[in-house]
């Protein structure tokens, strides 16, 4: 790719540039929250998420306090049916097609939601891990989350017909009176018999692992171009690969709604729903 400066023509040249890159193949996806939106799950800081501002809990708050635990699941007990019923999108597809096609590289997400698998996608490497599966945080047990929400609404048969207020959140959780949350009855790890179960994924002050953060760098510098979908990069967790190819010299290419951190990095940008702009690309790609 020629120097940043070069490639910022105006948005159909910068579509067809980038098409023509991505027809080349060696393309690694990373993925955010932005990618989600149209499917009804909103962002943190994209444009969804600046009209209902959420405060994630932390893992400190989440492992220190056994009320910060009740009040996360009989939320997130609530809004998982809303997650589970969401569905992947043209851009999902549109990822999916991309690799069946033998353009990625691979596919890495910031994204807990599992839509990329949902629409097609293999081998994704979820960065903050996935809503549909828990983890026991004394004996490190995984097991599957909806087997869990079977064992909630025993425990909690009313909670169903509570209705919350708001949308979902981006966690998976809504917003809950205090009284249903102070009914909210928790279940033990079926494994240990103890506790606390927790959604295998990683919470804000939580690190993501080193294994899974090695191999997508290993991905990054196997691939000829970045692609980001979606991500404000506002995190370090997935700004550092966008850092790492800039470094190496591998191309970067970001589509996203509104600017990101990464911009003075990028070859090419784009900014529009990705919804719309990624089966246009896809289908450029794949048929040129």
């Amino acid at each position: 790719m020629s120097a940043a400066a070069e490639l910022r023509h105006p948005a159909d040249a910068a579509q067809h540039r980038l098409a023509r890159e991505i027809s080349a193949g060696g393309v690694l996806v990373l993925s955010g929250a932005g990618l989600s939106t149209e499917s009804g799950i909103p962002d943190y800081r994209g444009p969804t998420g600046r009209l209902h501002p959420a405060t994630p809990m932390t893992f400190q708050e989440f492992t220190g306090s056994a009320a910060a635990r009740q009040r996360y699941w009989a939320r997130s007990h609530r809004g998982w049916q809303r997650i589970e019923q969401a569905k992947p999108n043209d851009g999902h597809n549109a990822v999916a097609q991309l690799q069946r096609a033998g353009l990625l590289s691979g596919v890495i997400t910031q994204n807990v939601d599992g839509l990329h698998q949902a629409a097609g996608a293999r081998s994704v490497i979820e960065l903050h891990g996935g809503l549909n599966r828990v983890i026991c945080l004394s004996c490190r047990a995984i097991s599957d989350r909806d087997e869990l929400d079977e064992r909630l609404v025993a425990a909690n048969p009313e909670a169903r017909t509570i209705r919350s207020t708001g949308p979902v959140k981006p966690d998976g959780d809504v917003e809950l009176a205090e009284p249903e949350i102070a009914s909210f009855r928790l279940v033990d790890c079926l494994d240990c018999g103890a506790g606390p179960l927790k959604p295998d994924v990683v919470f804000f002050g939580e690190n993501v692992p080193p294994e899974r953060v090695a191999r997508c760098y290993a991905l990054v510098e196997a691939s000829r171009l970045l692609l980001v979908l979606g991500s404000s990069l506002t995190v370090a967790s997935g700004f550092r690969f966008v850092r790492r190819a800039a470094a190496r010299g591998i191309g970067v290419a970001i589509i996203n709604q509104g600017a990101t951190r990464g911009d003075p990095l990028a070859d090419v940008l784009l900014d529009g729903p990705l919804g719309a702009l990624l089966p246009a690309l896809a289908a450029e790609a794949i048929g040129g």
